[in-house]
């Protein structure tokens, strides 16, 4: 028996998805906004499952862009001593600086670069299953997060839906 969903739900669900893009306006809004509207409404197994869904991508996200992060340090800071000894030579050598002096940069630049693309694909990929999970959710079906790390234990709300009114009908 499969649980009859309110648009109230749906809705909420939606919400909830589409409440992470409200980081783009006020700090750490992406954990609050869904993580306030999650609680408030945890009792409802499809709530619960879209709210622990979207807390866990935001978690997700925050954990490989902060790795990013990390990886980028070691060797920001070994090609951050060629770009102080490019500025020294540029200083005492006015007018006569050469190509070899110039590409000491060019590992500054492909790191950025990379670091630069890996957090525009880390972007994309949350635009896309945002709204993806967001459709769903409206919808009224159920939708996993690719890459999502799982700090929130998730559980299938169609299940936990039927167990719920299986326990209210033997009670």
């Amino acid at each position: 028996m499969e649980p009859t969903l309110s648009e109230n739900q749906k809705n909420l669900g939606a919400l909830i998805h589409i409440s992470t893009f409200s980081k783009y306006f006020f700090p750490f809004a992406n954990f609050f906004a869904p993580l306030l509207l999650w609680t408030l409404n945890k009792e409802k197994p499809f709530v619960d499952h879209h709210g622990k869904e979207a807390i866990n991508f935001q978690l997700s996200l925050l954990v490989y862009t902060l790795l990013i992060g990390l990886l980028c340090i070691p060797f920001f800071l070994m090609f951050v001593t060629d770009f102080v000894s490019l500025i020294e030579t540029i200083e005492h050598t006015t007018h006569h600086v050469t190509f070899n002096e110039v590409s000491n940069l060019t590992g500054i630049v492909t790191l950025f670069g990379i670091a630069a693309l890996l957090l525009f694909g880390l972007f994309v990929l949350e635009l896309y299953a945002v709204i993806s999970a967001a459709v769903k959710a409206s919808k009224g079906e159920s939708y996993k997060y690719p890459l999502s790390i799982p700090f929130i234990k998730t559980t299938n709300p169609v299940l936990a839906g039927t167990n719920q009114q299986e326990n209210e009908h033997t009670s």
